[in-house]
């Protein structure tokens, strides 16, 4: 299992859009996350600059199974619309390695 990090910065005054789409997912694209070995994916916002927490079995299986697509490639066209930067990340390894956390209360 491979937890990824990403960061991605919308274009100005498309921060209610990209909410407002991300209200629900597509249940296609869902499926196809899923069968690409994502986990969970989370998306925090500040200003425009999102925050992508991405659990999968293998980042670049994923990126590749989804690439092409169906339900993938409409999805990242209306994302384009909405993005300034869509990725950072440019190919490298952008997994997380926990350093620490504050331990549960026994």
């Amino acid at each position: 299992m491979q937890t990824v990090a990403l960061h991605t910065r919308l274009r100005p005054g498309k921060e209610a859009e990209y909410d407002r789409i991300h209200a629900e997912i597509p249940s296609d694209l869902d499926a196809a996350l899923r069968d690409a070995g994502v986990h969970a994916w989370r998306i925090w916002r500040s200003g425009r600059d999102l925050f992508h927490l991405v659990e999968c079995e293998d980042f670049a299986r994923m990126r590749a199974h989804l690439q092409t697509h169906p339900a993938n490639v409409p999805w990242q066209a209306r994302m384009a619309e909405l993005l300034e930067i869509s990725d950072d990340y440019s190919g490298a390894k952008p997994q997380v390695h926990l350093v620490w956390a504050l331990p549960p209360r026994t």
